[in-house]
């Protein structure tokens, strides 16, 4: 048994990504003196989802009305603006434009638009004629210009809350076992052999966020399946002036392949989105079969593939062929060709998948016994983190009063 009587802190948080570091800055912020842990394994901050990612902050167009996701990411990407604003993060409020280059798109690209409205974002509906206002190098038979989306660098937002969290940040600190006892509180084991106790656990953990929640003995009610995305840079970037965005599949909740001018001046093309062979399989080669094993076991996961298999197709074949994935940056980019486009680093989303094969679409907070979990946070998460993290420490803060009446 690894819990006993005394604390080293009051809110343990694991994750060292931009969620679990947001939620640090708010506990501070919101109840001065808690004292906050946060274990991350990793060497440092925002290595994997925060790190690995096109740097928007998004305007919370696509979200259905009043999720979670539509409320954070409209209020987050002020307040993201804001904050990068006040601590000199490289940032930029750009505009996107959204492009139906296809007629069968042309309703969507309306309906989006309402959408859009109903969540009080600021649109503007363009012809094909109007599109070269914003992009002359794009194609399309409309678009939706979306004015309040910008660019950032969210690892250095991560490093800056790390910063001004006050909280006791361990790196290098892989959490291996997770003793809960609800009469006491919360101990992790570490891979280095350290025992890290707390009056309530916040599991921030992305790929591996369902793991831990079974180690404390809650069940998340879904497993991550990890998706890669597969990104280019583009050779050209005079190309491209701000962002360029298809219209996305409404089954899915990924975006579709896209064209982002990042805060370096450089432009990043893509994700797609194809299953990772590991949690954190950032290529092909990267395999480990435990984990493999964990999604194939889950129900989910066959029922998923059958659902979309031709969508994954889709997908597939782009990762396996530039010309493919050349295909579909064209449809947007006309003058685009395949060599201008150049491999860059992958990122892997960790996508929360119910047992009947349903993607988990909005943020899934689930809560246990002096434990928080974060089961589900994708895109726009990092737009989202500042109240995302207000959220997971006010619930956090509950637990610990309940635990003093």
């Amino acid at each position: 048994m690894l819990v006993a009587r005394s604390h080293d802190c009051d809110v343990l948080v694991i994750g060292g990504g931009i969620v679990g570091l947001s939620t640090a800055y708010a506990l501070s912020r919101a109840a001065p003196g808690t004292r906050v842990t946060v274990l991350e394994k990793e060497p440092g901050p925002a290595r994997h989802q925060t790190g690995r990612n096109s740097g928007v902050i998004h305007s919370g167009v696509y979200y259905r009305p009043g999720s979670l996701k539509a409320r954070y990411a409209v209020r987050g990407a002020a307040e993201m603006v804001t904050f990068c604003a006040e601590y000199s993060i490289p940032h930029a409020v750009t505009g996107k434009l959204i492009v139906a280059t296809s007629r069968e798109e042309l309703p969507r690209l309306h309906a989006l638009a309402q959408r859009g409205r109903e969540n009080g974002i600021a649109v503007r509906e363009l012809c094909g004629t109007q599109i070269a206002e914003y992009e002359p190098e794009a194609d399309g038979l409309a678009a939706l210009h979306v004015g309040t989306t910008g660019i950032c660098d969210f690892a250095a937002v991560a490093r800056r809350l790390a910063e001004a969290s006050g909280a006791e940040i361990r790196y290098g600190a892989r959490v291996v076992r997770v003793d809960r006892r609800p009469d006491r509180g919360v101990a992790v084991l570490t891979a280095g052999g350290d025992v890290v106790r707390g009056r309530v656990l916040v599991n921030c953990a992305g790929l591996h966020c369902d793991e831990i929640a079974h180690r404390t003995g809650d069940d998340p009610g879904a497993r991550i399946v990890p998706f890669r995305g597969e990104y280019y840079e583009l050779a050209r970037p005079e190309l491209v002036r701000g962002l360029v965005y298809p219209v996305p599949d409404p089954a899915f909740p990924f975006l579709g392949v896209h064209l982002t001018r990042g805060v370096d001046g450089g432009v990043h093309v893509g994700p797609n989105a194809v299953p990772a062979l590991a949690r954190e399989g950032y290529d092909w080669r990267t395999v480990r079969p435990r984990e493999l094993g964990a999604t194939l076991s889950w129900p989910g996961s066959w029922q998923l593939a059958r659902r979309h298999w031709r969508y994954g197709t889709g997908e597939l074949h782009r990762s396996l062929s530039r010309s493919a994935f050349t295909r579909a940056v064209r449809r947007l980019l006309p003058a685009v060709r395949e060599d201008d486009l150049v491999p860059t680093a992958a990122g892997v989303r960790a996508q929360a998948v119910l047992r009947d094969g349903t993607l988990a679409d909005d943020f899934l907070i689930r809560e246990g016994p002096r434990a928080v979990h974060v089961v589900n946070a994708p895109s726009p998460a990092a737009t989202a983190s500042l109240p995302i993290g207000r959220e997971i420490a006010r619930r956090a803060m509950a637990q610990l009063t309940a635990q003093v009446r």
